[in-house]
């Protein structure tokens, strides 16, 4: 697959399920950090503006070096930030990831500033997007609301009881679930425990909502083998570890390499 069918025909891809997809999850605001990880064999890159220190200016940046290396650039914006959902599909982010979302009204508004005319209110202004795309501003605007995602995160309680309202919200494609943020609130702020029995339960759950509503499924894992769980689990896009995990996981598995050889 070509680098520019791979991002032009990523939203087609998630919509329909061809097989589990794994993204990068990048927090590190230096657009070099992601064409790095761009040459491995994630099949995306997410962008965390939220507990990640982007600004549209290195975002901005970072989807052109995503785009450069072949591969889709979604961002995670900071809660309730919808103007910059559609700043970052103007300089052509491929996906919005938006936390917190907790009631349909806030599923809305993010549908609003997400997508075009009918299904929403985004204003016209895809700077970089229509260089990215090669498209015309027409065809850009009759083609952007089904080539980008929309992407509601699930992690309160109060999302979880108003999941299925949630996933009616025309113009929201699919849910991104965070399971940390959904241990804090199953506890009532007593653990942090993503990786548990409890927390499996909430997501085969999730996950069979998606399905009967026709919306994908999305979910963090801490690290790789629990991204395989995840896919086996059935959701159709898994983060295997963030940035900084993978960075310092690398640098203390070359430490004791050369310690043991020292030793040895």
């Amino acid at each position: 697959m070509s680098g520019a069918t791979a991002i032009d025909g990523f939203a087609t891809r998630i919509r329909r399920g061809e097989g589990g997809l794994i993204s990068a999850w990048i927090g590190i605001p230096d657009p070099l950090f992601v064409n790095h990880l761009a040459q491995e064999d994630f099949d995306a890159i997410v962008l965390d503006m939220q507990h990640g220190v982007w600004d549209i200016g290195t975002a901005a940046v970072g989807i052109g070096q995503g785009r450069l290396a072949g591969k889709p650039v979604l961002a995670r914006i900071p809660v309730g930030d919808f103007p910059s959902a559609s700043r970052l599909l103007d300089v052509g982010a491929s996906g919005i990831i938006a936390p917190m979302i907790n009631s349909a009204s806030d599923a809305e508004a993010l549908a609003k500033a997400t997508k075009y005319p009918p299904l929403g209110e985004r204003s016209w202004g895809p700077t970089l997007a229509l260089n990215h795309t090669g498209l015309t501003a027409n065809e850009y605007l009759m083609s952007a609301n089904e080539q980008t995602v929309a992407i509601a995160m699930i992690e309160t309680r109060a999302a979880l009881d108003a999941a299925d309202e949630i996933m009616r919200v025309e113009g929201i494609d699919g849910i991104f679930i965070g399971p940390s943020d959904l241990s804090i609130a199953l506890s009532d702020g007593a653990k942090v425990a993503p990786d548990t029995a409890e927390v499996d339960g909430v997501l085969k759950h999730l996950i069979a909502r998606c399905r009967a509503h026709g919306k994908f499924a999305c979910v963090f894992g801490s690290n790789g083998e629990r991204a395989g769980q995840l896919l086996r689990m059935g959701f159709d896009f898994v983060i295997a570890g963030a940035d900084t995990q993978q960075l310092r996981s690398g640098a203390a598995s070359a430490i004791a390499a050369a310690r043991r050889v020292q030793s040895s």
